[in-house]
């Protein structure tokens, strides 16, 4: 994953001093860089009987499609609020900065469909943690959670014990 890394920018003191923001979106210009990190992601993932990828709002938007295509799954986008225009569920949850909400449609996940997250980054965990929450509010059994990015030093791995999580690539500090 060390070529992949490579192509993830380090902006430092964004959105805020003393903030370390590594930005995506020069792997994702890069046709190799993309076609690799699809191609990884699916490699730690084929051997699932997986029936929906999510898609985390928006970024995870990226990933999620093309895996759920060449693993003949289905997608399913979970999104900010008013964004969703059938019948849905909403979680709110706590942010390092304060809180925020997430929904699905209510008819997305079926009971025992086994689910596979699928977001860019892995930093505290909140925002997956609720996603793992409203698939198994709906019946949802959750296969693994795969990220690009993580950052191990704020710990977001731990509020997902007995799940699966695989991360691309992984920064330390």
């Amino acid at each position: 994953m060390e070529n992949l890394r490579k192509l993830v920018r380090e902006v430092p003191d964004f959105p805020k001093p003393g903030i370390n923001f590594y930005d995506i979106t020069t792997l994702l210009k890069d046709p190799d860089g993309l076609r690799g990190t699809i191609d990884a992601l699916y490699e730690m993932s084929k051997d699932e009987k997986i029936d929906t990828v999510i898609g985390v709002e928006s970024r995870g938007f990226i990933f999620a499609t093309p895996l759920a295509y060449k693993l003949g799954a289905g997608f399913v986008p979970v999104r900010k609020p008013k964004k969703l225009p059938a019948e849905k569920v909403s979680i709110s949850y706590d942010l390092e900065y304060g809180q925020d909400t997430l929904e699905i449609h209510k008819d997305a996940i079926g009971k025992g469909h086994r689910v596979l997250i699928v977001d860019d980054l892995l930093a505290t965990g909140g925002t997956a943690r609720a996603v793992v929450d409203l698939v198994e509010g709906l019946g949802g059994e959750v296969a693994a959670l795969l990220f690009v990015v993580e950052l191990d030093f704020l710990n977001g791995r731990s509020k997902f014990n007995g799940h699966q999580v695989e991360s691309l690539i992984r920064y330390d500090s």
